[in-house]
């Protein structure tokens, strides 16, 4: 299976003002391309060609890292575009609330835990929502990593890449974070990875 750039599931100022139609192009059309075509190129007459994504980040991990980096960054950003919509933010499904309550206390309590994920990952990297052990729990991992190669199922994602926030934030990542949880998240596409997460 080789991997495809979908468009966006928005228009690119869809997202405005917490972020930009220029950072989407470069991030969306530019680094995200970047990953498809050096992950397709790669992956050529390898064990992998012919796999299914998340086969090819899990077989991968620490055997072949250009292929990971790639791949990993491929599936990470899929879920990236649609883990937003306009309007984000707002009422969370009831059944991935009560979850979070279950496992942080409250939902505010898993929306700072996921803010200071993101703040705290030094250098590039993700901070998550994570589905492990029957909780959900805050995780972070660096460059493409994602929750898949340690033992979860991501269910939400932000990219703490600078160059998904530096456009509109320069160095203040915890404004982007703040931005991305309160405006930006689809809370129905994460209840959806919840439900399949929890299946």
């Amino acid at each position: 299976m080789s991997f495809t750039l979908d468009a966006l599931p928005y228009a690119y100022d869809a997202l405005q003002p917490y972020m930009s139609k220029e950072t989407l192009e470069y991030h969306h059309d530019k680094h995200h391309q970047a990953y498809v075509t050096n992950g397709n190129n790669l992956i050529k007459g390898t064990e992998f060609e012919g796999k299914s994504l998340e086969d090819i980040v899990k077989g991968s991990f620490g055997k072949h890292a250009g292929i990971f980096n790639n791949a990993g960054q491929h599936y990470n950003h899929i879920h990236f575009w649609k883990w937003m919509k306009p309007n984000g933010g707002g009422k969370i499904p009831g059944g991935l609330e009560k979850a979070l309550i279950d496992s942080f206390g409250s939902v505010e309590k898993a929306k700072e835990d996921f803010i200071q994920g993101g703040v705290t990952q030094f250098g590039s990297g993700w901070t998550w929502l994570t589905v492990q052990g029957g909780k959900i729990v805050v995780t972070k991992t660096p460059n493409g990593e994602s929750p898949l190669v340690h033992g979860g199922k991501p269910i939400l994602g932000c990219d703490v890449w600078e160059h998904s926030y530096y456009i509109d934030y320069r160095n203040r990542r915890p404004d982007y974070l703040k931005a991305f949880v309160e405006h930006l998240v689809n809370w129905e596409y994460v209840d959806e990875m919840f439900q399949a997460a929890s299946a």
